[in-house]
């Protein structure tokens, strides 16, 4: 088969000085390839051939995974299973084998597989529209916007693809807040983060994040931050007062490090000690906001409000978002161009964001009753799990 590489033409000008024109002249890095028409239609022949076997599971389990190894940048170590369909919490392979779902896409299937409401939302959208560029209004995406700001401490929405970007932003707002608030001083500049955390993989949440194993590879990552003991009272009031803290960034509840949940001691004793020292308080609730906590912010439980939050994962059900709530305290600090996202916000992943609010956000889905059920429906399904590993 032809490497897909060979559809490769990039172009770019060049200037014909004796003519005084521009003309075009194919250009990779190190050669250019030219295709005939034949060629091409031969490629997209075997290319969309190949695409058909996929959709009628033709090629096997292995020549999938060989395949994969073949054109995938080897960044996961994947599970040798290859996942072909789903419906509510259970998983079917290429081979018709059936899973229960315990991970839930990394806590993003919020609703399962094939929720109906999710599914039609998504299907009638796209036969609107599925995109159009953020330097034009869009009804979906202010829809969901007031559903965030009417359920938070939030006044203003910043969407964007995933919670690592949610993150980022969070950074980006927190260092312009600092410089918008303080114009004739040196605005702090610095951050805080906790043990066991995680706040995403590109360079500046993964400066926020604790575990070493992913910074070490990609160091220097953004300087400036202190990472301090998750849930030391003492060690963070001392280092926030001394006001070179732009912002705190912290998990109620961390996921990724453990299921550890932060005392309400310590969290208001963040909110005190910023409010003194003017530092922001930054609340990621990626992984456990939105109706896993049995409220609809994990903060919630503890009484204490956040200046910005970070929201991704569960929130769209499947399609990729993320969202930086803020107040409009922050929010007097943003003016136009200081971020953007080209995808963000899109109306298709928006439209399927309020599917998925709208649902989970309803008082009888976080009502104990349901939760207690969630509860015994996980244990069925661990029991089951059991039964068949013995088998």
């Amino acid at each position: 088969m032809s490497s897909i590489s060979n559809l490769s033409n990039t172009v770019s000008p060049t200037i014909d000085h004796h003519h005084h024109h521009c003309r075009f002249k194919p250009q990779i890095a190190r050669y250019s390839i030219h295709l005939s028409t034949s060629r091409r239609t031969k490629i997209r022949s075997q290319l969309t051939d190949n695409i058909q076997v996929v959709q009628t599971k033709s090629i096997s389990h292995e020549n999938l995974i060989n395949a994969d190894n073949r054109v995938i940048v080897g960044t996961y170590g994947r599970t040798p299973v290859v996942l072909t369909s789903g419906k509510g919490c259970k998983l079917y392979d290429i081979e018709g084998r059936e899973y229960i779902d315990l991970t839930s896409g990394i806590a993003v299937n919020a609703l399962g597989h094939g929720d109906p409401d999710w599914v039609q939302a998504i299907t009638n959208q796209a036969n609107v529209l599925a995109h159009v560029s953020n330097i034009f209004y869009s009804l979906p995406q202010v829809n969901l916007a007031e559903r965030l700001v009417a359920s938070s401490f939030a006044d203003r929405v910043f969407f964007s693809n995933s919670g690592t970007e949610a993150n980022e932003a969070a950074i980006k707002f927190a260092r312009k807040f600092q410089g918008f608030s303080r114009p004739n001083m040196d605005p702090p500049t610095e951050f805080i983060s906790f043990t066991n955390s995680f706040h995403g993989r590109t360079i500046g949440s993964l400066a926020l994040t604790s575990k070493e194993h992913y910074r070490t590879p990609f160091e220097p990552v953004m300087p400036g931050v202190t990472f301090l003991k998750y849930g030391d009272i003492n060690a963070a009031q001392e280092l926030i007062s001394r006001g070179n803290i732009a912002a705190v960034f912290v998990e109620p509840i961390q996921g990724e490090g453990g299921i550890y949940s932060a005392a309400k001691a310590f969290l208001k004793s963040l909110r005190s000690a910023c409010d003194k020292a003017g530092s922001l308080l930054v609340f990621d609730e990626v992984q456990c906001g939105l109706g896993r906590t049995g409220y609809l912010w994990a903060h919630e439980a503890f009484d204490v409000t956040p200046d910005i939050m970070t929201l991704a994962k569960p929130l769209a059900g499947g399609l990729p978002i993320g969202a930086t709530l803020v107040t409009e305290r922050v929010n007097a600090a943003i003016n136009y161009g200081d971020h953007g996202s080209t995808f963000a916000g899109g109306p298709l992943v928006c439209a399927a964001a309020i599917a998925v609010f709208d649902k989970i956000s309803n008082p009888s889905f976080l009502a104990k009753e349901e939760l207690d059920r969630a509860v015994e429906i996980i244990h069925e399904c661990l029991h089951v799990l059991d039964e068949k590993t013995c088998s």
